[in-house]
């Protein structure tokens, strides 16, 4: 009888709830409650959707979740919890996990459930499937695939080059790996396959 197969469940696969993504859309302002619909999309069809209930004017702040899983409803909290910003304008929120207690900032659903990462025994990222080859090929020529989306980063509204006038850390890498793309051979592609 042959062994079962036992293929990793990806976290690049799997729905997820960004508190960025919340903080964008305003709804994790101070004294507030919102009810609100999220829907997911992969390549242009749908393909999830959860209703939450966020609540910052109580004295511990929390959403509340409800969806569908494979026809089983779920309604469940997870409480937010705010630190001061070290940068000191406000405060920035995490989401503490319903199972593990951890602070985190991405919750991921996996086996039905929205939790942190470390919940989940038999779950990883998809670079972490690749061999030890093919990361280094990745590393290699990956400033070449990802030079168009270095440059919107470094195009958007809200993104800072300096911070009390000396370049910060994210703006240094991205011209680093701006000038790795532009230093690599024009057949760079085709010297990494064969390599």
């Amino acid at each position: 009888m042959p062994k079962p197969i036992t293929l990793p469940t990806l976290f690049d696969n799997t729905l997820k709830l960004n508190i960025s993504k919340l903080k964008e859309w305003g709804y994790l302002e101070p004294n507030q409650i919102i009810n609100s619909n999220y829907k997911w999309t992969r390549n242009g069809s749908p393909s999830g959707s959860i209703a939450i209930f966020i609540d910052t004017c109580s004295t511990t702040p929390f959403i509340e979740l409800d969806y569908k899983f494979n026809n089983e409803p779920r309604r469940y909290r997870v409480y937010l919890t705010a630190i001061p910003s070290n940068l000191n304008n406000g405060e920035v929120y995490y989401f503490i996990c319903p199972h593990t207690n951890k602070r985190c900032r991405i919750l991921y659903q996996v086996a039905g459930y929205f939790y942190h990462r470390e919940a989940f025994k038999n779950a990883m990222y998809d670079s972490q499937t690749l061999s030890k080859k093919n990361r280094s090929l990745m590393r290699w020529i990956a400033p070449l695939l990802l030079k168009p989306e270095y440059a919107q980063q470094l195009n958007k509204k809200y993104f800072k080059k300096t911070y009390s006038g000396k370049p910060t850390k994210r703006y240094l890498k991205l011209l680093n790996e701006l000038d790795k793309a532009h230093n690599l051979p024009p057949n760079a592609i085709e010297i990494a396959l064969i390599s």
